[in-house]
């Protein structure tokens, strides 16, 4: 094109020399350097003008000599130059409007498709009526799920007030204008009332309102979103009145429950577990159930868990057993657990119903007593009975004995040898009728005595809370607080149950008696090993301990520290104890209180796993 352009030029002054001799060569030049940057951009300019000058050279024969031809070349060539430069800065203009042209059809397109996707997304919102208010509270723009939920069409809706959906008690009392001068002060208003649909039926409705601002803070409209919560409302009532009625059934029941998640915190304490353990729900909840346990459960029982959630085999989830919970007071409390298990919302609960044997196992305590005191009088009678036989029997061979003596002491007033002989034959028959005596007493002790020990494998540990059980029966009101420090590896042993439990329950019973006055009530049954085949039972309290000269002597008979007792019971805990092949003895620490301590044979199977 620059060719092209330069080639006009050159013919039309060639033709116009004749005319104008060579004056308009470089105007002519000039109008093909400036037609081809108009055509065809900078490049095309620049190379008009090299092309150009070139051209004009050549055409004037003297162009150094003659100074207006020097002139007319300098015009051109600062003619030339400025229009190769506004031609570039043209070009740039005209590049970036043609940017902005197409951002702008692409911010236009973009919001265009935006504004399509909105009006989509608020009409697909069916279960929300989303509408708009002018600054006047009239409908301006109406979405699907308005109309869904209140019933007007959009044709029918737009440019009407918004007073429409308000009952008539609330527009006489301008509770329409009043709702968008609260939105507009406040920012934001939220409530929940009731409106009405076109038929005229009212339905409780979640209202949300927001004042709606252009960029000069002028009030544009109000956006309003209505949500229909009738049914919600229902659903939420019909809860409420079940939870209610389940409380109300709850409290009721005469045992405690309590529910836990799969860490054993607890969700859930029931009326009977609060007077059952004496903690208020406020105080349990979020915390380990193991709380409400006495040692070694409390810290094993995460560990149960655990295992079960790991393994699936249930050992008590099912079943029902008898197990020690501890008070809030610190005391022990004996009951009957049932535990249960529920998965809900992808979470795992258990449910443990528990039942208080305290008075129960009382009242078999009590009746355990009175057995014990029946065989005892029945025994007493048997020995009365027997004592009257016992004495008409060592009548004779006492009399006999005292006879004999009395003869041997004549004779020896005048001895010979004839009397000594009479003598030696007295004294004989005094020791035989003294043997015959002896039997006679022996045969009454083994009356006494009677029954031999039926020792048998036996788990201690629940030896030992079958024994708290009986032993603390009737002494809650002391306040004591029982701790269990049962040693796992200490069991099983070999013992008769019902005697040992015998020196469990005096043991604990005179560790209660002696705290009674003590400021500390702290009692604290520990096992242990002792040596390779035996297992150490220890019962401690914080009583004012035992004087050396007493301990010394404890464990004779019808010796007593109380100012009603016999002296019997710890002589027959060692007789029982020396039995089953184990000693009794007593310490007394210097900081105080009294430690009893008797050994058991241990039980060690074959297969123990020691790992």
């Amino acid at each position: 094109m620059a060719i092209v352009f330069v080639a006009i030029a050159t013919v039309a002054a060639l033709a116009l020399e004749p005319l104008l001799a060579d004056r308009p060569i470089w105007l002519l030049l000039t109008v093909a350097v400036l037609a081809s940057a108009w055509t065809s951009g900078v490049m095309t300019a620049g190379f008009a003008t090299a092309a150009s000058a070139v051209i004009g050279f050549l055409l004037i024969d003297t162009p150094f000599r003659d100074m207006d031809h020097l002139v007319h070349a300098s015009g051109f060539a600062i003619i030339s130059l400025g229009l190769i430069l506004l031609t570039s800065r043209l070009s740039h203009w005209r590049k970036a409007a043609h940017v902005h042209e197409i951002d702008a059809g692409e911010n236009s397109r973009k919001a265009h498709e935006t504004a399509e996707e909105l009006a989509l997304l608020i009409d697909g919102a069916t279960s929300l009526a989303i509408y708009m208010l002018d600054e006047r509270g009239r409908v301006t723009i109406w979405n699907k799920g308005a109309e869904r939920i209140k019933g007007w069409k959009e044709e029918d809706i737009l440019g009407r007030s918004a007073a429409v959906f308000y009952p008539q008690d609330d527009v006489t009392r301008g509770k329409p204008q009043a709702d968008l001068d609260r939105a507009r002060a406040e920012g934001r208003f939220q409530e929940a009332s009731w409106r009405l649909r076109k038929d005229g039926s009212e339905f409780l409705a979640d209202v949300t309102i927001t004042p709606l601002y252009d960029e000069d803070g002028r009030l544009r409209g109000f956006g309003k979103v209505v949500r229909d919560i009738t049914d919600e409302k229902a659903a939420e009532r019909a809860i409420e009145k079940r939870e209610a009625q389940l409380n109300s059934i709850l409290a009721s029941v005469p045992d405690a429950m309590v529910v836990i998640d799969a860490e054993g915190i607890m969700l859930s304490f029931s009326h009977a577990a609060q007077r059952m353990f004496g903690y208020e729900e406020a105080e349990v909840l979020g915390k380990n159930v193991s709380m409400l346990m006495p040692s070694p459960d409390r810290e094993v029982h995460d560990f149960y868990i655990a295992r079960y959630l790991e393994t699936g085999v249930a050992h008590i989830i099912g079943s029902t057993r008898r197990v020690m919970g501890c008070r809030k007071d610190g005391t022990l409390v004996p009951h009957e657990l049932a535990i249960g298990e529920a998965t809900g919302g992808g979470e795992r609960v258990f449910t443990g119903f528990m039942r208080d044997l305290t008075d129960q196992e009382a009242t078999a305590a009590r009746l355990k007593d009175l057995q014990a005191e029946l065989i005892h009088v029945s025994r007493v009678s048997a020995m009365g009975a027997m004592a009257s036989t016992l004495a008409h029997e060592l009548n004779q061979p006492i009399t006999a004995v005292v006879n004999y003596v009395q003869i041997a002491h004549v004779l020896l007033e005048d001895p010979d040898p004839e009397t000594v002989a009479e003598i030696r034959e007295a004294l004989a028959d005094a020791a035989s009728e003294a043997l015959r005596a002896g039997q006679i007493v022996r045969r009454l002790r083994d009356f006494v005595a009677r029954g031999e020990v039926q020792k048998q494998v036996e788990d201690l540990p629940k030896l030992i809370e079958e024994a708290c059980s009986l032993g603390l029966v009737g002494l809650s009101e002391h306040g004591i607080e029982t701790r269990l420090q049962l040693d796992s590896d200490a069991t099983p042993v070999l013992a008769d149950r019902v005697q040992i439990e015998q020196v469990l329950v005096n043991l604990i019973r005179n560790a209660a008696e002696a705290m009674a006055e003590s400021p500390t009530r702290e009692l604290t049954i520990a096992t242990g090993l002792e040596g390779p085949a035996m297992v150490r039972v220890t019962i401690a309290d914080t009583g004012p301990g035992l004087d050396a000269e007493v301990a010394a002597q404890l464990f004779q008979a019808f010796l007593s520290t109380k100012a009603e007792g016999m002296g019997l019971g710890l002589s027959i805990c060692r007789t029982i104890v020396e039995a089953h092949g184990g000693k009794i003895w007593v310490e007394t620490p210097a900081e105080g209180g009294t430690r009893f301590h008797f050994t058991l044979m241990h039980i060690v199977p074959e297969d123990r796993d020691v790992g």
